[in-house]
């Protein structure tokens, strides 16, 4: 059994990282810490792991952390995983930080995140429909949400060289702002409202820049806006992708298949919802030409909190230890 640890283990996304694991056939969750909750039982944050583990959090140093676990996730705020990292790989534990602390280029990083990066290397970013290559890491970066969503809607077009102007408008549960709650996830301030937020500097631009750039790299004009709505899963992404050439719906559909081919947790089924992935690893992406003006609109639909963060962070782990990407994962969603 593959021992896994979560450092910062009582918020959402450690929630979810322990949900999915408590049922994966290869893995034991083992170490779950918190500084603040050292000595109580997970469930004091975690209500529905109830009768489902028994673990207690923890604040163990990192060479123990390096003793007990073949794998850890990091879960804590950006800037503070580059200060778990270097201490817990060790050539045979392997990690998958979940923070932004190892997503871009270090210039890249200081710039967007104001911070002096500590420990400036290099790890695959770990979208796995677009770098399989995370399989031979030992480190590896799990992608933003919005980013996921947005990237993965464009993707195929970018690779064929089509993309003139890419335009990206999200939505987004109210989850995504953490467990701990601030002014934009507060109830009345949320509630039958839609509000939109960093419009035009939001730090998830430059990952999707990064990597839409990694299949394109001419493609410049690239604009994301965010918006949380009064829902607390899910991010859909509307792309209003402009093309070099007009396409119709056809054309794009055939695009789309073929790249998504072998890509498990991707589906294709038209317009997509937010009902049809929460609480589950499922990317589903629709789209529709709009020949006359040289447009494709894209919209994907993933649950932040699995394949925005906690699932993918398993399919990554699943195929850093060999396994079927698809390992502890293939569950539908939990429709209505």
């Amino acid at each position: 059994m593959i021992k896994a640890g979560i450092i910062g283990a009582s918020g959402y996304t450690g929630g979810e990282l322990l949900r999915l694991l408590v049922n994966h056939p290869d893995v034991k969750p083992e170490l779950a810490t918190s500084r603040s909750l050292a000595g109580k039982p997970v469930e004091v944050t975690h209500r529905h792991l109830e009768g489902f583990l028994d673990l207690r959090y923890e604040n163990p140093d990192p060479e123990e952390i390096r003793e007990r676990c073949d794998v850890v996730f990091v879960a804590v705020p950006h800037g503070t995983a580059m200060n778990y990292v270097p201490e817990i790989l060790d050539g045979s534990t392997k990690v998958i930080d979940l923070s932004a602390d190892y997503r871009l280029e270090t210039p890249v990083f200081e710039k967007v995140y104001g911070m002096t990066h500590v420990d400036p290397r290099t790890a695959v970013y770990g979208l796995v429909e677009l770098h399989p290559e995370a399989a031979k890491e030992d480190l590896v970066a799990n992608p933003g949400c919005f980013p996921t969503g947005a990237i993965l809607s464009a993707a195929p077009l970018a690779a064929a060289g089509l993309i003139d102007m890419a335009i990206f408008d999200s939505k987004t549960g109210i989850s995504g702002a953490g467990i701990s709650p601030s002014g934009t996830s507060h109830y009345p301030n949320l509630a039958e409202n839609i509000v939109p937020y960093k419009l035009t500097a939001h730090r998830h631009r430059v990952e999707i820049v990064q990597e839409l750039n990694r299949l394109d790299g001419k493609l410049e004009n690239i604009s994301f806006t965010p918006h949380v709505i009064p829902t607390i899963r899910g991010i859909l992404t509307t792309g209003h992708i402009f093309t070099k050439e007009p396409l119709s719906t056809g054309d794009v559909q055939a695009l789309y298949e073929d790249f998504y081919r072998d890509k498990p947790f991707v589906r294709l089924p038209g317009v997509p919802s937010l009902t049809a992935v929460r609480g589950s690893n499922f990317c589903d992406i629709g789209f529709e030409a709009d020949s006359e003006n040289n447009r494709v609109v894209v919209l994907s639909a993933i649950d932040n909190l699995v394949k925005g963060a906690s699932g993918q962070a398993i399919q990554n782990m699943n195929l850093m230890f060999g396994l079927e990407e698809t390992r502890g994962l293939w569950i539908p969603a939990t429709a209505p």
